[in-house]
């Protein structure tokens, strides 16, 4: 069936110029940050051994966060599983009716929009991408950059079935259009869903990277903030994932970001007699979700483990010859690519990913690209080994 799909996938002359297009962008993005910014170099191996400091004891980072979290006024929740984060979930918002998200690979990866819809409630994505992504019923094509696929004339063909018909195909109004209608949900709704790009043990503060700005209305104008953040994403101290999310930005071809959003617990005022006090105009509430899901067995994994350290930049993506004819079509159900298929083995199913590790070429380009330097080609590798020596049978 898979093969299929990918001689569909290469005959479609706009998908694949669509996909090439990004690919050739973000390559020159990335090269013009480290040129002028040869430091991030260096941030980048910084974050490399700093997050094998958290892999190698992740579960006291975990009830460290947990704890930093409680302190800070928000409340703290461990998922084990996509089935109980969905729980967490659901317990936490009893009688919602709409909410809004921004984009977030992990909130992909439990099924959020999915379940919540088929609870009944309004459910809209905020990233312009993501919201294409939505609008289409698809999934998205890259771990940043989701609507890379969609071309001009589809997005307009997409917004046009809102009754928001931006008039031309401009990028311009294509967004314009979109900020019409979801400023309008943004404003009504009560709740808002992020995911969190990093997370501080030391503080338990959230660090969000993003240019539309939708994450500070999502983070913000609600009065209930929920974050959903892979328990990977900690790091021991707020300075460091300030760090993590300047790497992020750069490997992803954007930078400087336009914004840098850190969120240590619901809003607050301390503006009478200098006590503070939470709910202030922001959120009254802010609960924080953590997900394994298969991340804490990773990190005892000899092999799996340095996925973790993982800062979801998708330069692999961009630089790997089978993601630029395939997308994220390649890799697993949510995550695409060298990086999703190592992500697929450990959140979902890694005979799926052992399956689909014969797609690589093992060229090494991803390994060769990766700020944090995981051994993308190595790990792959493993996979199909693991196909011969336990025919997907044997533990992984």
């Amino acid at each position: 069936m898979f093969i299929l799909q990918v001689y569909k996938l290469l005959d479609d002359k706009r998908f694949q110029e669509s996909i090439t297009r990004a690919s050739n962008n973000a390559r020159h993005g990335v090269s013009k940050a480290l040129k002028e910014n040869p430091w991030l170099e260096e941030l980048a191996a910084r974050i490399k051994e700093v997050g094998d400091q958290v892999i190698s004891n992740l579960e006291h980072y975990i009830d460290k966060t947990i704890t930093s979290l409680q302190r800070a006024g928000a409340g703290a929740h461990l998922a084990r599983d996509s089935r109980e984060a969905l729980r967490i979930f659901d317990d936490l918002t009893p009688d919602v009716d709409l909410v809004v998200m921004s984009k977030s690979m992990a909130a992909e990866e439990i099924g959020l929009r999915e379940h919540l819809e088929k609870r009944g409630v309004e459910v809209w994505e905020t990233d312009l991408g993501q919201f294409l992504v939505q609008l289409e019923n698809g999934k998205p094509m890259h771990t940043i950059a989701p609507a890379i696929h969609i071309t001009r004339a589809k997005a307009r063909r997409l917004l046009s079935r809102l009754g928001r018909d931006p008039g031309s195909e401009e990028p311009e109004k294509l967004a314009h259009a979109a900020r019409e209608f979801l400023r309008g949900k943004i404003l009504s709704a009560k709740t808002g869903v992020t995911g969190g790009n990093a997370i501080a043990a030391d503080t338990g503060s959230l660090v969000l990277v993003e240019n539309e700005g939708n994450i500070r209305l999502v983070s913000g104008v609600v009065e209930h903030h929920i974050a959903i953040v892979p328990v990977d994403k900690i790091l021991p101290d707020l300075r460091t994932a300030l760090d993590m999310v300047l790497v992020q930005s750069a490997y992803a071809g954007i930078f400087p970001p336009t914004y840098i959003n850190v969120i240590t617990g619901p809003s607050s005022t301390a503006d009478i007699e200098h006590k503070r006090v939470l709910g202030a105009q922001g959120p009254r509430r802010l609960d924080v979700i953590l997900l394994d899901n298969g991340r804490l067995r990773a990190s005892k994994h000899p092999v799996l483990k340095a996925q973790l350290r993982c800062v979801r930049c998708g330069r692999c993506q961009f630089e790997c010859p089978v993601w630029e004819k395939l997308a994220n079509h390649w890799g697993g159900p949510v995550y695409g690519g060298p990086m999703g298929l190592n992500w697929t083995s450990i959140v979902h199913d890694p005979d799926l990913a052992s399956e689909l590790s014969f797609y690589c070429l093992l060229c090494g380009r991803c390994s060769q690209v990766c700020p944090v330097s995981i051994p993308l080609d190595d790990i792959i590798r493993w996979h199909r080994t693991r196909v011969w020596k336990e025919g997907h049978s044997g533990e992984n």
